[in-house]
């Protein structure tokens, strides 16, 4: 582990897929074709410890929805790029816009689409029921599932190693 927080002390950047990661991936769609996903409230409370600490986060998916953009917006994430069939178009793009380099940069996936990104990024992190090739490519694994608290489990984690989380779960005191 303490390879793990070394990496995750330099993290300036937490990019997050979508469905499967803060999502349990079950795709929600009407008769009319309106679309809906569930997101995890401790996913959206971590995000903004996260953020308050310095750590900027983002979004890079596949898929295109009216909900991720709004749910994003309301957790102040500017940083979202959907609709990517090919994330590492998206995730250079974002490393230009934040002039970061790739060691300073986390991502976490979920499944064999997410592997390209997750090559490239100084700390790829896996939800707990990833896909078992997502696994073995990961620097490390949550103890939760996509959907089920696993954003929340790389927040806290980041924050731990780069030494706010107690002095900020002290705030709620």
């Amino acid at each position: 582990m303490k390879d793990i927080f070394e990496k995750a002390s330099q993290i300036k950047l937490l990019i997050f897929d979508v469905d499967g990661v803060l999502t349990d991936g079950s795709l929600f769609i009407g008769d009319d074709g309106q679309e809906y996903k569930a997101f995890h409230s401790q996913d959206g409370h971590g995000i903004n410890m996260l953020q308050r600490h310095g750590v900027r986060c983002a979004i890079i998916t596949g898929r295109t929805s009216q909900v991720v953009e709004h749910r994003m917006r309301n957790l102040g994430i500017d940083l979202i790029y959907q609709g990517q069939k090919n994330k590492l178009e998206g995730f250079a793009d974002l490393l230009n816009r934040v002039d970061l380099s790739p060691e300073q940069v986390a991502y976490i996936g979920d499944d064999v689409v997410d592997l390209p990104v997750m090559r490239k990024v100084g700390l790829a992190i896996a939800v707990q029921d990833a896909h078992p090739w997502v696994v073995k490519h990961a620097h490390w694994q949550t103890p939760r599932a996509g959907g089920r608290g696993a954003g929340r489990d790389v927040c806290e984690m980041l924050m731990e190693a780069q030494g706010v989380l107690q002095r900020e779960l002290e705030s709620y005191l």
